[in-house]
């Protein structure tokens, strides 16, 4: 279904599909089984406003990550977007695969800006492209930890992995309202009538934005106060974790609605990981030219 979609927008906007090659390629790299390896236990208890993932130790087998992101580089360099065609830059260097993959799992702007200005390649395209690296973990994550997602979790941000939302749906008759990670593809139940980032639940500070192409089953729910927004869908049933990103390209219209009345999305996480990766021995052999 992810591939149809994928395909669906690169006709409907030819100037995207240097980018969708690049989620097709993060979406085929999630079913790999050996992300699941990676994912360590979940905390005995998680506390109403903690991340799983936050503190983890997480042991990686280097030689598979460096693979992976080797990979999704080359696909970058090779999509003819001019940006990420500087990326050659990162293909003739020694990386260090634990930094990178730790930044980029954090959501480290200022350690990837860094990154990109000690290697002489674009910064934008660099942070854009290694944002998605960490994905395929984080699936895995989500896979092997939503039962342990505290039922009392009502924080704006993901609960596994302390990203802001990408979108919400009101699922069912009920209507109840969830998150959605984009990373993650993680789902949460939210409060009605609460910023998501600021916590603000006066409603003369909330808005209902309804673009007209939308129809009734899409909105923008806006806040005066932090000038936040979260882009809102009517559905029966919550969208599949592999999906939510691609969901959120797709409803890209709404952002552009909000960005043009001033609204916009939090930059960075709601809560900062403190990660720290070690490395695991791998049995292969296979130089690289990724480095620990």
């Amino acid at each position: 279904m992810s591939h149809d979609r994928l395909r669906e927008l690169g006709c409907e906007f030819p100037e995207w599909r240097p980018w969708l090659t690049l989620v097709e390629e993060v979406l085929r790299e999630t079913r790999d089984p050996k992300w699941e390896a990676c994912v360590p236990e979940p905390p005995a208890s998680q506390a109403r406003t903690v991340p799983l993932l936050a503190g983890a130790k997480l042991a990686l087998e280097i030689t598979a990550v460096g693979g992976w992101f080797e990979r999704l580089i080359q696909t970058a360099h090779r999509s003819g977007a001019p940006k990420m065609s500087t990326l050659n830059g990162i293909l003739q260097n020694r990386v260090n695969t634990v930094d990178l993959f730790t930044f980029s799992l954090c959501q480290n702007s200022q350690r990837l800006q860094e990154t990109a200005i000690d290697l002489g390649v674009d910064a934008d395209a660099l942070q854009a492209v290694t944002l998605l690296a960490p994905i395929p973990f984080l699936q895995a994550c989500n896979r092997r930890w939503a039962p342990a997602i505290v039922e009392s979790w009502m924080a704006g941000y993901c609960p596994v992995c302390g990203a802001w939302p990408a979108f919400a749906e009101m699922r069912g008759i009920e209507r109840r309202r969830y998150l959605r990670c984009g990373r993650c593809g993680s789902g949460w139940q939210a409060l009605w009538l609460s910023c998501s980032y600021c916590g603000v639940t006066d409603h003369e500070e909330l808005v209902s934005l309804v673009p007209e192409k939308s129809g009734a089953h899409a909105v923008i729910e806006a806040c005066k106060r932090c000038l936040g927004y979260v882009k809102t869908f009517t559905t029966l049933q919550g969208s599949p974790p592999a999906e939510v990103m691609v969901d959120d390209l797709a409803s890209v219209d709404l952002d552009i609605a909000a960005l043009e009345q001033g609204y916009r999305r939090p930059t960075g996480v709601g809560y900062a990981l403190d990660i720290n990766i070690v490395h695991k021995p791998s049995g292969s052999r296979r130089r690289r030219f990724w480095r620990t």
